[in-house]
């Protein structure tokens, strides 16, 4: 099916901005999966006494449109602040790009995501979330919803891999469904304690394979 793009869709998508990472970035995110089609993470470094986005990545896997929306975020949040930033809309983005077909309008609002968990990461290494909620559960759970299974190309709580999450005394206890001597269970656990070492009240993640 083909869908009628802009001009500045289809000029971003030959010539993105901004692609790549970035090495030891001060916040990072992965929003989606490319077993949903699409998928964007977004790289920032930031100025810790302006606050300011001084250099911001974006790697795509999907269509046209992810890949124009990554890159039109980036220009759009480099050399803003924080706040500034997270201001940014998922409309902005549309509309910055000529506007995007209704049934791509999905992925401005994936990009957007990217952008504000990138800077949310940032905030939280650095001590700067104003409302500290106790991390429970289900926040765990949802932070794993951003760790992929590699065998199937979605997330470990949608595979059914996560079996057991406890989180007591600072310490997040996550076990996993997979033998540890798995090809994939570093990764894994790397992943995980990534996605959960930077909530403010965790001092200690512990991850148990349990096959």
């Amino acid at each position: 099916m083909k869908f009628p793009y802009s001009e500045k869709v289809l000029e971003h998508f030959r010539n993105p901005r901004n692609v790549g990472s970035i090495e030891n970035p001060d916040g990072k995110s992965t929003e989606g999966s490319p077993a949903c089609g699409d998928m964007v993470s977004v790289y920032i470094k930031v100025d810790e006494d302006t606050k300011k986005i001084k250099d911001i990545k974006f790697e795509s896997y999907g269509c046209a449109s992810n890949i124009a929306t990554g890159s039109i975020i980036t220009e759009l949040a480099k050399g803003k602040t924080l706040e500034e930033a997270k201001n940014i809309s998922w409309k902005q983005a549309s509309d910055a790009l000529g506007g995007l077909p209704k049934i791509k309008t999905h992925c401005s609002v994936l990009a957007v995501d990217g952008l504000r968990a990138a800077i949310a990461n940032y905030e939280e290494k650095h001590g700067l979330i104003k409302e500290k909620i106790p991390t429970t559960k289900e926040i765990v759970l949802k932070r794993l919803k951003h760790v992929m299974n590699p065998l199937a190309g979605l997330d470990l709580v949608r595979t059914n891999l996560i079996t057991g999450v406890k989180v007591e005394n600072g310490t997040a206890e996550v076990t996993v469904n997979l033998p540890e001597e798995h090809q994939f269970a570093n990764n894994i656990r790397e992943e995980i304690v990534e996605k959960l070492e930077s909530l403010w009240d965790i001092d200690e993640v512990i991850v148990n394979f349990s096959v």
